[in-house]
């Protein structure tokens, strides 16, 4: 009896020995597991734009206008590009240069006993029927229209000299009406002196 229960024993002990070897020995198979990307977020329910480097710029070419220095486009000054005055403003004008001949020249002085050049062009155009900041030569320059060919000798056309350091008014092909230093307000010609001088014309825009 005892006999039987040792041989059983036995068996048993090499069954399970056998079992255990066996299930070593065995290939394991592993599932894969999904693994996380950064372009793959866990939360599937958040969207998230791609963002991007790119710069984007929208160009509007109607709206673009080119421009020099010398001509600012928010200058009150520039209302329009007349090339003439009417006639009751050249009259005007002609009439209040004409009653300032003779007035003494002093500098930074706009009248009424004394002028300087941009002093009487602000004058004589104030009393004409326009009136604008009283300013100086280079900045009339600066806030005025260009004028080129026969237009240059209309009257009322502004004549620069000396590096825009004088400002005269142009009566006609013959001469202009300024300020001079020596002789006060008077007409200059532009032979000689003053037509080796000039450095260009420009036009005071009126509204319209």
């Amino acid at each position: 009896m005892n006999f039987c229960k040792s041989l059983c024993f036995s068996v048993s002990f090499v069954l399970i020995f056998t079992a255990a070897a066996f299930s070593q020995q065995r290939p394991r198979i592993v599932q894969n597991q999904p693994t996380e990307t950064t372009d793959q977020p866990i939360n599937q329910s958040i969207k998230r734009p791609l963002l991007t480097n790119q710069i984007i710029v929208h160009k509007s070419p109607s709206f673009i206008r080119k421009t020099g220095s010398s001509q600012p486009i928010n200058s009150p000054l520039i209302v329009s590009a007349a090339k003439s005055y009417s006639p009751t403003f050249n009259q005007n004008l002609l009439k209040a240069i004409q009653t300032r001949v003779g007035i003494p020249y002093y500098y930074g002085s706009s009248g009424p006993n004394s002028y300087d050049c941009s002093g009487l062009v602000w004058s004589v155009f104030t009393q004409a029927g326009f009136s604008f900041e009283r300013s100086s030569a280079k900045t009339l320059w600066q806030n005025s229209l260009p004028v080129e060919g026969v237009d240059r000798y209309k009257f009322g056309t502004l004549v620069y000299f000396n590096n825009l350091g004088h400002i005269g008014i142009v009566f006609d092909e013959s001469g202009f009406y300024h300020a001079s230093s020596s002789q006060g307000v008077t007409f200059s010609s532009f032979d000689g002196y003053w037509g080796k001088r000039i450095v260009g014309f420009r036009r005071i825009a009126l509204p319209n």
